[in-house]
């Protein structure tokens, strides 16, 4: 295709290296299960990236040529560098997607991009997980039906410690009786998220072809919106566009700090 959308799929990629319940799953990660899942759509410019190579994956060639990143961590949120995770969340106000996948909802981007802290309630009891769709219309739930369910998966129950949603889609139940929202749209910037709930590492959640196409919808979703021109220096005054009788565009400059 002449103009894909150029999808990072990061993933943190220790479970599969210390676990053997999760590397029978997965025996070439999570994230091969989920690129692998949705390598079918021609739109898509898929690579992938994972937390132990040099800087994480994310060096600032790879945050500036991708459209949508995808984020899933669990054990090691700690060991992501405060730089990457800041400029991950820079990327997302010029316009970059982000997608955060299950327990990415404790990552730094993620906490960095809400302001709350995305706290919930879980179990890990082999629920069974039925999630329906609540917003139809939503390009995320294009060609999904009323609700589609995952045998077993981890739980995750409200309260939610997220900010509103500005679209919620998906709202997930389990078999113990809680409820989640589990699929939620934001903007940040110029840059939109989505959180998806499943995917739980001990679970085949990521082979799942309902979980591949929703992923794939969210990936065209939170791409980002072509500008054909957008220029704006926040360091110095902006210059008018009327004659205002005047070339001092400030005060003083060291009102306004660095």
């Amino acid at each position: 295709m002449a103009n894909p959308i150029n999808v990072t799929l990061w993933h943190e990629y220790r479970h599969e290296k210390t676990h053997k319940e999760v590397s029978d799953l997965y025996p070439k990660g999570m994230h091969i299960a989920l690129a692998d899942g949705i390598r079918g759509n021609v739109d898509f410019a898929i690579r992938t990236a994972t937390l132990d190579e040099p800087e994480h994956g994310l060096t600032d060639e790879v945050l500036a040529s991708t459209d949508v990143l995808t984020w899933w961590g669990h054990m090691a949120h700690g060991d992501v560098r405060d730089d990457i995770a800041e400029k991950v969340a820079k990327r997302v106000w010029e316009g970059m997607g982000l997608i955060v996948l299950h327990s990415g909802h404790f990552s730094k981007p993620f906490k960095r991009l809400m302001g709350t802290d995305c706290s919930l309630r879980w179990r890990e009891a082999n629920d069974k997980e039925r999630i329906w769709v609540v917003n139809p219309g939503h390009p995320i739930a294009q060609g999904l039906p009323d609700y589609f369910e995952i045998p077993q998966e981890e739980m995750y129950g409200e309260y939610f410690g997220i900010p509103q949603p500005d679209e919620l889609v998906f709202v997930s139940w389990f078999t113990g009786g809680e409820v989640f929202r589990s699929g939620a749209c934001w903007h940040r910037g110029m840059g939109k998220v989505f959180y998806f709930r499943p995917g739980h590492e001990t679970y085949p959640t990521y082979h799942n072809p309902v979980v591949h196409q929703v992923l794939a919808n969210s990936i065209r979703w939170a791409q980002p919106t072509k500008v054909s021109s957008f220029t704006r220096q926040v360091n110095k005054p902006t210059p008018p566009l009327e004659d205002l009788g005047t070339t001092q565009l400030t005060k003083d400059p060291s009102l306004h700090g660095q």
